[in-house]
């Protein structure tokens, strides 16, 4: 959406058609079958700084900007830049996970960053719905309508 345009011609997630986007980067999205998602490591190429998180890919995202990447994740390039490098995008999700990488982040553009530990915040959230989940309903009797675990 950072993008010139999503273009889905197929309809694989949607009418099929294109769609303006923001215009904020010189990118155009075509969507195509053939969906992957998979968890990835790196670095961010200016600091250094670890990221990681997931990658969901469904088609291909060409222009100039993919130039200007700004991950490296084992060794591909990754990302893409405005000229002036004030907007950034990247197909890599969950990427303040990283505290080094947010904090830094936060730091460049001029917010105060916290101490917190992102990862231990999240997991005791999901601990906590866990928890009223199974206080609040009957889990196992909602889990059999999905079937069997694979």
């Amino acid at each position: 959406m950072l993008g010139r345009s999503v273009a889905e011609p197929d309809g694989l997630e949607g009418a099929p058609g294109e769609t303006p986007g923001l215009g904020l980067l010189d990118i155009q999205t075509v969507m195509a079958r053939g969906k992957t998602v998979w968890q990835v490591s790196g670095t961010e190429t200016d600091s250094g700084q670890a990221v990681s998180g997931y990658e969901i890919h469904l088609g291909a995202t060409p222009g100039p900007a993919c130039a200007r990447a700004w991950l490296d994740i084992g060794g591909r390039r990754e990302g893409a830049s405005s000229a002036d490098g004030r907007v950034r995008g990247t197909y890599l999700h969950g990427l303040f996970h990283e505290d080094g990488f947010r904090r830094r982040f936060l730091s460049r553009i001029g917010a105060t960053p916290t101490t917190q530990n992102h990862g231990a915040a999240v997991e005791a959230a999901l601990d906590r719905l866990a928890e009223h989940l199974e206080t609040h309903m009957e889990v196992p009797r909602l889990l059999s309508f999905a079937g069997p675990v694979v």
